[in-house]
């Protein structure tokens, strides 16, 4: 159950919230949704994958271990990353479409039973004299990356789709003669057909803003390796 309320700074003036990551605030996954506004940063650190949801659309995932349950990335102190994909940056908050003049405006809102909120200790919210601490403004940018990363992925599979780019691909990873891993129901962008695109196809997909992001995806993919190098020092005790 949640307590998820409008954010506002007369109700809320003296809330803080603690950062924490761990198990029971969604961290620990070996897969995570990740949104086409932070693909860049994403590639730079975890392979990129597609998998289809419910209601077979493509979403891209971030992989991030091995075994179920599994973030290669997590230690005790926190992420382990440069970049932590912005669905588990926004803690708490959410947003939520408020109608003001007839129009839904997204609004940002709490879940004040979340146990990283509280009034004692963590990042403030709110000034002492009025506006918003740079964590507030930080909490604002996430949400907006992940609202409009929402609206972006269906014309940006629609776009890959009718490239013809996507593949299913087989994920299967050997650490030692008796550890295997086969990942299944992944997707990615094909290489090949990436590359022998003619320059229709380049240009359509260079205007709509999905050529870079296709390319990004595709260079993710060198981050298997690294992956598994994290995993084996981890089998290891480093």
């Amino acid at each position: 159950m949640t307590n998820r309320v409008l954010l506002n700074n007369i109700d809320h003036h003296d809330l803080r919230v603690a950062i924490r990551h761990g198990a029971a605030f969604g961290d620990s996954v070996n897969q995570m949704l990740i949104f086409p506004t932070e693909i860049e940063d994403i590639q730079r650190e975890f392979p990129i994958f597609f998998r289809r949801d419910g209601e077979s659309a493509y979403q891209p995932i971030a992989l991030l271990g091995l075994d179920r349950d599994e973030n290669l990335f997590l230690g005790a102190e926190g992420w382990q990353s440069r970049h932590v994909p912005v669905i588990q940056q926004r803690g708490p908050f959410s947003i939520g479409l408020q109608r003001s003049d007839g129009a839904a405006e997204p609004m940002i809102h709490v879940d004040l039973d979340d146990p990283r909120i509280g009034r004692d200790d963590g990042e403030p919210l709110f000034r002492p004299q009025g506006g918003n601490t740079p964590y507030l403004d930080h909490v604002a940018r996430i949400l907006r990356a992940i609202h409009e990363g929402l609206d972006m992925n269906a014309p940006m599979f629609a776009a890959f789709e009718a490239a013809e780019l996507i593949e299913p691909v087989s994920v299967d990873i050997e650490l030692d003669e008796t550890s295997r891993y086969t990942l299944p129901d992944l997707f990615t962008i094909s290489r090949d057909r990436l590359v022998a695109l003619d320059g229709a196809a380049l240009a359509r997909l260079h205007a709509a803003g999905w050529l870079r992001i296709a390319f990004l995806i595709v260079a993710s993919l060198g981050n298997v390796s690294r992956l598994i190098d994290i995993k084996n020092r981890k089998r290891r005790g480093g």
